[in-house]
């Protein structure tokens, strides 16, 4: 390839969402989030029932009252997919959907969205250049994701704890409730901070998520196209997607257990430290990769379709607004 354009290509990584409002970015990652969210949801489905099995009895969504503890019936990820199907309906793997969309408008527009441009204003910032977004270095990346994930969270907790309570619930008394009456009920029968519980640990994961997440498909995906392994095209995100989906799965998981299980079970933990102490003491350090498996299952697969989706969605957003 010409030097030329050679550099052309490279100033093209990253430059759509420079080149379009924030606003447009913000739909785009909302949009995206939301398709990969409703693919992936059964895994995700499977992440939390594991998650929550030996635990004291699962909370009703609205808060009031429990449904009876899992116990230990749940084994792998297809095995507690096709159990939660066989026994509670295929409806049941998408308990808590309607939250989740909720949560992905919010949090994907936010943590996603607003990502370039937080990045390049921090290179502005601290180094006075609003070059390129991919000349940006690798701690810059981390702050911008850092940020755009722990303001995502702060606005966009109530929604995960209503997810994960319909997820975590029994057919026979989650089901029967709406998603309105959860967020009602939740704020009455615990306090409006009841809808903010496991924020504690919900930022710690999610930024873990964030900087694993989306440096790590930021860098890698500018590094493949950059020494010309894959093209700018859906190969190179499904790669980028891949390898962030695995970084964010290994280093989120503990973060992730705690932050489940501390949304769902009120009394038993007094805060995020107490709930990782007393989990470790009573099943051991492996308790922390619990779900693991759907939870890699989910990320890559959460990643890869939002990835695709998300660039595809912003180069037709990009055409739009420069043709």
């Amino acid at each position: 390839m010409p030097p030329e354009n050679l550099q052309e290509g490279r100033q093209k990584i990253g430059s759509i969402s420079n080149r379009t409002p924030v606003y447009a970015n913000l739909l785009a990652a909302g949009t995206a989030g939301c398709i990969a969210d409703f693919l992936t949801f059964p895994f995700d489905t499977a992440k939390v029932r594991l998650q929550v099995a030996y635990t004291s009895p699962s909370l009703a969504p609205t808060g009031s009252g429990t449904l009876g503890a899992p116990g230990p019936r749940y084994k792998g990820t297809m095995g507690t997919i096709m159990t939660v199907a066989r026994e509670e309906g295929f409806k049941s793997l998408y308990s808590g959907l309607t939250a989740g969309l909720q949560r992905q408008a919010l949090f994907a527009s936010i943590r996603i969205g607003c990502y370039d441009s937080i990045k390049t204003l921090y290179q502005s910032w601290f180094y006075g250049d609003t070059g390129s977004s991919d000349d940006v270095s690798i701690p810059i990346k981390a702050c911008a994701a850092l940020s755009t994930g722990v303001f995502a969270v702060l606005v966009a907790q109530p929604t995960e704890v209503v997810k994960v309570r319909f997820q975590a619930a029994y057919a026979n008394g989650g089901s029967k409730y709406s998603t309105h009456d959860a967020y009602k009920g939740i704020a009455k029968n615990e306090g409006f901070l009841g809808l903010w519980r496991g924020t504690l640990p919900n930022v710690a994961r999610n930024s873990i998520v964030s900087v694993a997440e989306i440096v790590c498909y930021d860098v890698f995906k500018h590094q493949i196209i950059k020494n010309r392994i894959l093209a700018d095209g859906v190969p190179c995100y499904f790669s980028a997607a891949v390898i962030a989906g695995f970084s964010a799965t290994l280093v989120a998981s503990p973060v992730d257990v705690v932050k489940t299980r501390s949304m769902n079970n009120i009394g038993k933990y007094k805060s995020a430290i107490d709930c990782a102490i007393k989990t470790v003491m009573k099943e051991g350090p492996t308790a922390f990769y619990k779900g693991c498996m759907p939870a890699f299952t989910r990320l890559v697969s959460w990643n890869i379709c939002m990835w695709i989706t998300y660039e595809e969605i912003k180069k037709a957003v990009h055409h739009f607004y420069n043709s």
